[in-house]
């Protein structure tokens, strides 16, 4: 798209949090980052702080605030900035979020997890890990007890999650112009809670490098890598179990925290690799590039149906071949014997044959790393991405602008089309659709 003035659009994004924390607020950042060098002006508004690099993320935005509790603040606040559209991603407080589409502006989402749909937000069995396929109804609450979550950090172990927050969220988000999601599994999952295929599409924006990036020496230290959040959903434990079969020397580092992860040390020296693991909690983004570049093979060990699963790409861009279940969306970029082998899910023999392999042949190592890495050069680096991204926020101002002008019959008394549209800087958008 070309950058003239008149295609320049005002963007407004809503998340619940400002700064580093996950994909999300990743996403958001390359999002904001490729579109403000395309010329557009970006502003956020936010309810909490991550506590995490606050002023990097602020400093991506021409204006960022924080969500005022009062919905006649908010809808002034929103009045402020002016947006062509807003960007709409995770947001708890829904009297804030009906003020969004109170607003009379375009507003598209990014569904970044199963939160919109799961009480549980992780879509799986709490016993078994086994993935869910219903759509919310009322079998979330019996018999699957979803309203009874963990509280994680609160005085009691439990805490009640209410099953009309999510039907109201659900009825709140179909009146968004459009959805953007990670993949067509969460697609799937989208379409099976009644949303519109047509109004849902994929866009998963990488920060990649090319040729420019570095690589892994597959050295004879035969380093399994890990890096992630340490939670059940990411089966740190059934990496450990598959860990103890292998009988080639090997290293193995999980880089990472979480409320799982006691359970995995005390795991790891119960199973006697202790000296072969080690955890080395949260490490800065320089470090654990060192350790892609020491690696041989990336373990993506997640059991939970991942709505897509950015760490094994990212590992890929340093030609990484990755080894992983098959959850959620992960057979979509993970392709069994070109870029990595995906495995059955949560069979651990299966997953440690093929670590095994990977350390074995460093040439079919070396082989599939770089198809893996040359797929994430082609699909999911950022201009790419942004691109599409780009082209949807464009035509949905252009489609609501219209849409709005056909409903208003005070506009269309009053003034004629071309009028409307010479009166109205931003609305010359409309005719460069």
């Amino acid at each position: 798209m070309a950058n003239r003035r008149e295609d320049r659009m005002k963007l407004l994004f809503i998340h619940e949090r400002l700064g580093a924390f996950g994909g999300a607020e990743a996403n958001i950042r390359i999002t904001a980052r490729e579109l403000q060098a395309r010329g557009h002006s970006t502003a956020f508004l936010y309810a909490q702080g991550t506590g995490r690099d606050e002023a990097g993320c602020r400093n991506l935005f021409a204006a960022c605030h924080k969500i005022p509790q009062e919905k006649a603040a908010l809808r002034d606040l929103i009045a402020q900035c002016a947006p062509d559209l807003i960007y709409l991603h995770s947001l708890e407080n829904l009297d804030a979020m009906e003020t969004v589409f109170e607003a009379s502006v375009a507003v598209i989402r990014m569904v970044h997890d199963h939160s919109l749909y799961c009480l549980r937000s992780y879509k799986y069995n709490p016993l078994t890990r086994k993935p869910c396929s219903r759509p919310a109804s009322g079998y979330c609450i019996f018999p699957c007890a979803a309203p009874i979550t963990r509280n994680r950090g609160g005085l009691l172990p439990f805490k009640w999650a209410s099953f009309s927050d999510r039907r109201r969220e659900i009825g709140l988000t179909h009146r968004c112009q459009a959805l953007v999601a990670y993949s067509l599994h969460s697609k799937g999952e989208l379409v099976g809670n009644g949303f519109d295929p047509k109004r849902i599409h994929i866009h998963v924006p990488m920060e990649c490098h090319g040729e420019r990036h570095p690589v892994s020496r597959f050295g004879e230290r035969n380093l399994v890598l890990f890096a992630g959040q340490i939670i059940r959903g990411k089966g740190v434990d059934l990496l450990l179990r598959a860990l103890s079969r292998i009988k080639t020397s090997f290293e193995c580092i999980i880089a990472g925290g979480g409320s799982h992860r006691a359970y995995c040390e005390r795991l790891c020296r119960r199973l006697g690799l202790a000296s072969k693991v080690q955890f080395t909690g949260y490490l800065p983004p320089t470090e654990l590039e060192k350790l892609y570049q020491d690696a041989s093979v990336f373990a993506f060990s997640s059991v939970w149906p991942e709505p897509f699963g950015m760490a094994g790409p990212e590992a890929m861009r340093f030609g990484l071949p990755v080894v992983g279940f098959d959850a959620g969306g992960v057979r979509e970029w993970l392709l069994n014997g070109e870029n990595g082998f995906l495995v059955s899910w949560a069979e651990t023999a299966a997953f440690a044959a093929r670590i095994e392999d990977l350390l074995r042949d460093k040439e079919l190592a070396r082989r599939l790393g770089r198809n893996g890495r040359e797929r994430v050069n082609r699909e999911y680096n950022a201009a790419r991405q942004i691109d599409g991204l780009e082209r949807l926020f464009s035509e949905t101002i252009g489609g609501f602008r219209k849409e709005t002008f056909r409903e208003s019959p005070i506009l269309q008394n009053d003034l004629e089309p071309a009028s409307l549209l010479r009166a109205s800087p931003a609305a010359e958008i409309v005719c460069n659709v």
